[in-house]
């Protein structure tokens, strides 16, 4: 290869290394900011397509054009009725004029930090002016329908003036007018947890465990209470079966002695000196026996049909 072909390859190979660094592209979710020398240079690049700059001399710089996600870290914080509590929040947020937020913040790590002083210290005047149950509730329905109340007893929750909503509300809205001018639009803020400092959180377990035990026992000692009043029915209708069967037993027996005796008188009646015969052997059974020994007069009555053996 001659001088002259392998000085062409080598121009050739510049110019391609040159127009690549004069090109760039800009996709659906991104937009650009053009810096010279740390300082941006015209307007910010928003529409999707092929774009030129002065290469080695002008960078770029990327910012996304979709939702962002700021997380908070959670906040020991006091309410206006004096109870600590810890306040965790999210939010939502986008790049809207990304010239004005490269000039401010630079990029999405200075977002952050500043989304951070801005969103943390709304959070907690907003808190510190309102009390707990505003925070808590987001409306003024009855306690009935929230299901903390038992049979026999209501609960009554404080009515609240403006509610967790409208508070979430105030901060965004009030977050948003400081983070306009940071070319950020601030698109929703919620508060995702509220909870009590460890001490305050094991006296509120405590109360609840109590409360639990003691509709345990209500319920327990009602319980109790209709065991015996059952068991006390069913010993009295025990009772009263029993007395049914024995005085139906007791009718039966005297109607069976009642015939017996009618029995008998009949008898008595047909043969009289038979039936004094046969009682009297059924005496002489029941009464007599091996071991026994009867002294008797010969006049006994008893022994009447025993003096003649005919």
């Amino acid at each position: 290869m001659s001088n002259a072909n392998t000085t062409q390859l080598i121009v050739g190979v510049l110019l391609l290394f040159v127009l690549g660094q004069s090109m760039y592209t800009v996709s659906e979710t991104e937009q650009v900011v053009i810096t010279q020398f740390g300082d941006p240079v015209g307007d910010a690049v928003v529409s999707p397509g092929l774009n030129f700059k002065i290469p080695f001399i002008q960078r770029i710089n990327v910012f996304e054009k979709r939702f962002l996600e700021w997380d908070g870290n959670p906040n020991q914080v006091p309410t206006r009725d004096r109870r600590f509590i810890w306040v965790d929040t999210y939010a939502r947020w986008r790049i809207t004029d990304p010239l004005l937020f490269f000039q401010r913040l630079r990029d999405e790590r200075g977002a952050q930090s500043r989304l951070d002083d801005i969103l943390d210290g709304e959070t907690r005047n907003a808190v510190a002016r309102h009390d707990l149950i505003e925070l808590v509730r987001s409306n003024n329905r009855a306690a009935s329908d929230v299901q903390i109340e038992s049979e026999e007893e209501s609960v009554i929750l404080n009515a609240i003036e403006r509610g967790r909503e409208e508070i979430t509300r105030e901060i965004q809205k009030t977050a948003a007018s400081r983070t306009s001018d940071l070319g950020i639009e601030l698109l929703d803020l919620r508060l995702k947890r509220i909870n009590y400092v460890e001490e305050v959180q094991r006296d509120v377990f405590a109360r609840m465990i109590a409360e639990r035990q003691r509709i345990a026992e209500q319920f327990r000692s009602e319980g109790q209470g209709e065991s015996a009043r059952i068991h006390g029915e069913r010993e009295r209708e025990l009772a009263q079966i029993q007395s049914e069967a024995y005085r139906e037993a007791e009718e039966l027996r005297g109607e069976a002695d009642a015939e017996a005796t009618e029995v008998y008188a009949e008898a008595y009646n047909r043969d009289g000196d038979f039936y004094a015969f046969t009682k009297s052997l059924e005496t002489y059974e029941q009464t007599m026996d091996p071991e026994t020994f009867f002294i008797l007069g010969t006049d006994s009555e008893l022994l009447r049909f025993l003096e003649n053996t005919r």
